[in-house]
């Protein structure tokens, strides 16, 4: 344990170094190096662990495709919208992980039919548009779909409340194409504790546990993200296959919930796993994250203050922002500053890219939309990084994990059947209150 916690001071010290020497660094990728990148792209599939555009055909447009067009430039559109074909096809994505997201307040039944709502909207997007989208289930698949000119499209859903308490349910979402489930969102589950909120189950309940061992079984990915530590730990216990964490960063470089702590890298890297880093401002830049938390603690007391008002409290938000001034967004070297982090604690091997495109407002200038990654890469091989290194987190550490996940699916699958474990009243229940 000493030579690891040496190694993670030594780590965190080189990180704060570099952070100093790039903060202060003028240089910027050249359009040599950003050729060079799209060029690699060409080979390997970029594959990003998650976006939201389902959700925005559901908020803007209640779900009807005519309504936006994803063949037409919609830079100009606003809001801001991060996501078009012509802007994923400047950017190099060969792969994309479409978030089925549904609110944490969905819980049961509504969340289920929620859910299946939108992986039928995102497969809808897919078939509306063969020549540029197609479905894919597997490893192969994305590499299948990439040489041929198309973008793999996978789908994740963002809480294990989309399940509604059901593995029954669960085995038919991975049916209708979900290949990983995000454990919490916002708020627990009845079996998981989120990092958004005071941990009520010690990670996992026995149903918890039961829930990632069926996600084994059947081949889908244990996402990480939006869990707290806790809730990681746990189920870094309990897994048999390699987990992801599809859109978070490293603690180590900004202290927020949504991060990877560097013990926790620690046992990625012995799982197999991969880090997807994000590009939300307030999860990689720390001057963000102060103003993001600082907000939301005036946010719950004006909340608590006006209770069922949100006039007024939409109202005192709107003076407090007038009167605390948003910091500007983080950059592009502050994204760059974590992949170098998670790379100096646990090497290049485990980390992808995950950027939350839709999901978010505040992104870095240089990363405001799907056409950036060659941008982003450009900047990890001006920092030294070899174009293996680049292909590895461009994708090829995501298509190992999910290979992983694939043959312990199959080992499994011949050792035991489907669980019938339901959840109990004690899952959830027996926890003190918050």
């Amino acid at each position: 344990m000493r030579t690891i916690g040496m190694r993670i001071f030594l780590a965190c010290l080189t990180t704060c170094v570099m952070i100093a020497m790039h903060a202060s660094a003028q240089d910027k990728p050249n359009a040599e190096l950003i050729e060079r990148a799209r060029e690699l792209l060409d080979e390997v599939p970029l594959i990003d662990g998650h976006n939201d555009i389902p959700w925005q055909y559901r908020k803007r447009v209640n779900n009807h495709l005519d309504q936006m067009d994803l063949s037409q430039d919609l830079t100009g559109l606003k809001p801001d919208l991060h996501t078009d074909i012509p802007r994923l096809r400047k950017g190099g994505v060969g792969g994309q992980f479409w978030s089925v997201y549904v609110p944490a307040t969905m819980r049961g039944a509504e969340g289920i039919r929620m859910t299946l709502e939108q992986i039928d909207m995102t497969r809808r997007i897919v078939a509306r548009h063969p020549e540029t989208f197609e479905l894919a289930f597997t490893a192969d698949d994305i590499e299948r779909i990439h040489k041929e000119g198309k973008i793999a499209s996978l789908m994740g859903m963002e809480g294990g409340h989309s399940m509604g308490n059901s593995l029954a349910a669960l085995r038919m979402l991975y049916e209708s194409g979900a290949r990983y489930m995000t454990l919490t969102h916002s708020k627990h589950t009845d079996w998981a504790d989120s990092c958004s909120e005071r941990p009520r189950v010690d990670g996992l309940t026995p149903f918890g546990r039961e829930v990632v061992r069926e996600m084994n079984r059947m081949g889908m990915l244990v996402d990480l993200a939006h869990v707290a530590p806790v809730t990681m730990h746990a189920a870094l216990d309990v897994t048999e296959a390699p987990i992801i964490f599809s859109h978070s960063s490293a603690r180590g470089v900004t202290d927020n919930v949504r991060n990877v702590p560097d013990d926790v890298l620690i046992r990625v890297k012995e799982n197999g796993g991969v880090v997807m880093v994000t590009f939300l401002s307030g999860y990689i830049s720390n001057r963000y994250s102060e103003y993001f938390d600082r907000f939301k603690e005036a946010r719950e007391l004006l909340r608590e203050e006006f209770t069922l008002q949100p006039d007024k409290i939409e109202a005192g938000l709107g003076e407090w922002s007038e009167e605390n001034p948003s910091p500007k967004n983080a950059t592009l070297s502050d994204v760059a500053d974590h992949i170098d982090h998670i790379r100096d604690i646990i090497g290049s091997e485990y980390i992808g890219l995950g950027g939350d495109y839709d999901g978010t407002t505040t992104l870095p200038d240089e990363l405001k939309d799907v056409s950036t990654y060659p941008v982003l890469l450009a900047e990890l091989m001006r920092r030294g990084y070899s174009e293996d290194e680049i292909k590895n987190i461009a994708g090829r550490n995501l298509l190992r994990v999910m290979r992983g996940a694939e043959k312990v699916a199959e080992k499994l699958q011949k050792e035991r059947p489907a669980s019938d474990a339901l959840i109990t009243e004690l899952d959830g229940k027996d926890a003190p209150e918050e």
